[in-house]
């Protein structure tokens, strides 16, 4: 079934005539599901999002990742800048599969505008970025860790099963897809076992984007009076360790340097401040490691090539081997 009649049958399970849509448009960007933007004739301005007809492989995590998403649009309901959830078809027993529509935020990704930005406006963006994210790390959260497609199984008792399970899954998607990475697969899983004793160190699930880069970032209003007008994207979340944010918050860069950012957080997160003791770094250390390990991965059954596969490698897979490098020099510090 071609997107454009998933659309449809989507509208029109709504009750929405072809007469009230006032424009559609497919939404770039997106990297597994497909997306689209349909204002209609009575100012409703919704976003459209349904895995794509015949979807093929896929990390094993990414199973149900609809489930994420709708979970955290509506745990983050009460922040202004996330989308709400107008209605979803979650089970693939609906007629167009499943899918979710939810309102439309204002602005454009952050990314596009780097360069334009009024003296003063990024740092400011940030500090108010960082409010928001310390605000979604608040938001009420059931009593289990993972993710709530449960993809991989039941949320976990504790983090650091739940956080091992999901390693697990990635390595064996590695396996499964013969992923090309700077060290094998065995040695990666020891590494990381190794150190998963500071994970104990979490003892409240909390609401994790996980894919906090500036493009799932919209930024709205003129220059000098920009604002964040949305955080979308959210179907990469999961329920764990609030820090695991700051991976993609600084994609290939360091979170201490982000000052901004972190004043903001603060003011807003359940803990306050950060302090970056050496349990957080080692936390932090297997989250980026978690991150590049997908980043690796995903390349096979994305089938990426030319210049963003070789971008990939040249740029991800130096800082997994160096994370794990750092990972390992902790733990033989602790022991």
């Amino acid at each position: 079934m071609p997107i454009d009649s998933v659309l449809s049958g989507v509208l029109g399970a709504l009750g929405i005539s072809p007469g009230l849509v006032a424009s559609r448009e497919p939404l770039t960007g997106g990297t597994y599901n497909a997306v689209s933007r349909v204002r209609l004739t009575d100012g409703r301005d919704w976003v459209v999002k349904a895995p794509p007809p015949g979807a093929g492989d896929c990390l094993s995590y990414e199973h149900g990742l609809l489930v994420n998403e709708v979970t955290f649009y509506r745990a983050a309901a009460g922040e202004p800048a996330v989308p709400l959830v107008v209605h979803a078809e979650l089970g693939p027993a609906a007629p167009t599969g499943p899918y979710v529509v939810m309102s439309a935020r204002p602005g454009r990704p952050w990314h596009e505008l780097t360069g334009a930005m009024a003296d003063g406006e990024e740092a400011r963006l940030r500090t108010e970025l960082g409010r928001v994210v310390g605000r979604l790390h608040g938001a009420p959260a059931p009593g289990g860790f993972g993710y709530p497609s449960q993809a991989l199984g039941p949320l976990a008792p504790t983090w650091r099963q739940a956080f091992t399970t999901m390693t697990d899954a990635v390595l064996a998607d590695a396996r499964t897809y013969t992923a090309r990475l700077p060290r094998e697969v065995a040695e990666i899983r020891d590494t990381l076992a190794a150190a998963s004793y500071v994970l104990d160190d979490v003892t409240r699930p909390a609401l994790v984007h996980f894919d906090l880069w500036q493009g799932n970032i919209l930024v709205t209003g003129a220059p000098g009076a920009r604002r964040v007008g949305g955080v979308i994207d959210g179907e990469r979340m999961f329920w764990g360790d609030p820090v695991a944010d700051f991976v993609s918050l600084a994609l290939l860069g360091d979170i201490e340097d982000d000052k901004d950012f972190l004043a903001g957080y603060g003011e807003e997160a359940p803990g306050g401040p950060v302090e970056f003791d050496r349990s957080l770094r080692l936390r932090l250390a297997l989250y980026r490691a978690y991150l590049y390990l997908i980043m690796l991965v995903e390349t096979v059954p994305r089938a990426t090539a030319g210049e963003q596969l070789e971008w990939t490698w040249n740029e991800v897979a130096p800082r997994l081997a160096a994370t794990l490098d750092e990972i390992r020099s902790a733990t033989r510090v602790q022991g």
